[in-house]
């Protein structure tokens, strides 16, 4: 498919694409959607196999955040924004800072933040060519490293679905299997193992696996076998896609919550979980804590306000699974349809 085929299928909006010689940039940046505000999503830096590849990820990624701001309440459209990883050697501050420029070129129609493959320091350098940019240092006027409160919005989401589903208001002994202790995914095992819950992990990289061994004591297992674990919650909190026909026939478990994004291979993917009574908590509503802190900084960052938005993930996650449940629905439909009552009852800017 080309570009705007690409576009039309995902149901877009604008792309922008920037190549820099100097610095070995390769960047494009996502907008799916502004009615509700200017863009605001991450920039994801790792490599990928070809440029499709990564024009796929921003625009899959980009539609996922417009409809996270807008079932989370927030006044942002959606927008992401890819870096392809260079294979050959590369000056990492100079990359960013012309990514920087790039995003000032827009003028504000989109904010980045971090993603995966970028952390704090790449946003302060970013900053040093623009002013639209969140997840930065406080002293800077940011929050830092938004993974925490992506970890707490995940573990409210997980609380309400075992709330619904098991009847339960602890987690004391519920196993849970994690798939990536990242960042995000490192921070939900600490929230978890303070809560009780006993939990399996694997990592391609194996030092986060161990890590989470040696302060959780969560079993490790291979990378392929996480999905097979037999548990109450399974919780991918990986790269994308994670749920797809090869994988969902080997789940075991009562419950799928997780920080991943675009978590389904493919929309009928929902329909999948649910007719395997497996609850699913969609991934941009239950993920959303990240989105919640770093849109506080663009207004003037309050730290209780923004956890105090992000606990409220719990009673989103809730109503979309009652809501799913009454209507003999999936919840990634259920979810879908609240985002998209609210983007249509939105003032076009």
């Amino acid at each position: 498919m080309g570009v705007f085929d690409q576009m039309s299928h995902y149901d877009y909006g604008e792309v922008h694409l920037k190549r820099d010689a100097a610095t070995g940039l390769q960047a494009i940046i996502a907008i799916h959607d502004s009615r509700l505000g200017p863009a605001l999503g991450g920039c994801r830096f790792i490599h990928y196999e070809t440029e499709e590849d990564a024009l796929v990820d921003a625009l899959r990624l980009a539609r996922g955040m417009t409809y996270k701001a807008a079932i989370t309440g927030i006044a942002h459209g959606g927008g992401k924004s890819v870096i392809i990883k260079p294979r050959q050697e590369f000056d990492r501050a100079a990359l960013f800072r012309a990514f920087g420029s790039f995003l000032d070129d827009l003028g504000g129609h989109y904010i980045t933040a971090e993603d995966s493959g970028t952390g704090l320091e790449d946003m302060e350098i970013v900053r040093t060519a623009t002013k639209h940019v969140t997840g930065v240092k406080p002293e800077h006027g940011g929050s830092g490293d938004p993974s925490p409160f992506t970890a707490l919005g995940v573990r409210r989401g997980i609380e309400a679905c075992v709330k619904y589903v098991m009847g339960r208001s602890d987690m004391d002994n519920l196993t849970v299997a994690v798939q990536g202790v990242g960042h995000v995914g490192y921070h939900l095992c600490k929230e978890l193992h303070a809560m009780g819950a006993k939990l399996t992990v694997a990592d391609i990289d194996p030092l986060k696996s161990e890590r989470a061994n040696r302060e959780f004591g969560a079993e490790v297992v291979e990378l392929d076998d996480i999905y097979s674990v037999e548990c109450d919650v399974f919780a991918p909190c990986a790269l994308g896609s994670a749920l797809n026909d090869g994988t969902i026939p080997r789940l075991n478990c009562k419950i799928v919550a997780g920080a991943a994004n675009n978590q389904l291979a493919e929309p009928r993917h929902g329909e999948d979980l649910m007719q395997r009574g497996i609850c699913y908590a969609p991934d941009y509503t239950i993920n959303a804590g990240g989105l919640v802190n770093v849109a506080q900084e663009v207004i003037g960052y309050d730290a209780d306000k923004a956890r105090d938005k992000t606990l409220q993930i719990y009673d989103t996650i809730y109503e979309i699974v009652e809501r799913a449940d009454t209507a003999m629905a999936p919840t990634s439909r259920i979810a879908d349809t609240i985002a998209e009552e609210r983007l249509r009852s939105a003032v076009q800017r």
